[in-house]
């Protein structure tokens, strides 16, 4: 399959099944994450895999959006590690970071057959306190992960697409 098979492939699964992900997949989607580049190399990365009954349970009290999943993981980031940008204060790298690290892990899940989904609409704050975490990690997304629920299809949003021209302009 070509990246760009997979990536058309690829949606976002909110039905898992109960069959649970084998460990030597679940490697090879952190390794996924490991791998994915960051500002400076800098690695800021902070990445909770979500898979005890009660850590699942909390996830499943800061989101509706676990879906049935048994696994999940929580990506964060230190703003401490992040790279900060000299030209412009404040700006940091740290969600751009998680953000690509969390695709990478995505589509190398999808690859080895497991759905996942994207989820922002958490408690932020929220989840530093239950997982203790701390004021430095923070959290970017949560992903569930999981083989597909039997039925489990695309969104009907998910092949709507604006017009490439609308998207990118040459300058």
């Amino acid at each position: 399959m070509t990246f760009m098979e997979l990536a058309k492939e690829r949606y976002s699964v909110r039905s898992f099944s109960d069959r649970k992900i084998e460990d030597e997949k679940l490697e090879l989607i952190k390794e996924a994450g490991l791998i994915a580049p960051t500002a400076k190399n800098n690695q800021p990365l902070r990445i909770f895999v979500m898979k005890s009954d009660e850590a699942m349970e909390k996830m499943n009290e800061l989101t509706r959006c676990i879906y049935g999943a048994k696994t999940a993981l929580l990506v964060c980031y230190s703003e401490e590690e992040s790279w900060h940008n000299p030209e412009t204060p404040g700006y940091m790298s740290g969600e751009m970071d998680a953000s690509i690290a969390l695709t990478h892990m995505m589509l190398e899940a999808w690859e080895l057959g497991i759905g996942s989904c994207w989820v922002g609409v958490f408690d932020h704050y929220k989840a530093q306190e239950v997982f203790g975490l701390g004021k430095d990690i923070v959290p970017v997304a949560i992903m569930p992960l999981g083989y597909a629920a039997e039925g489990s299809a695309p969104s009907p949003r998910h092949a709507g697409k604006r017009p490439m021209e609308e998207i990118f302009k040459e300058l």
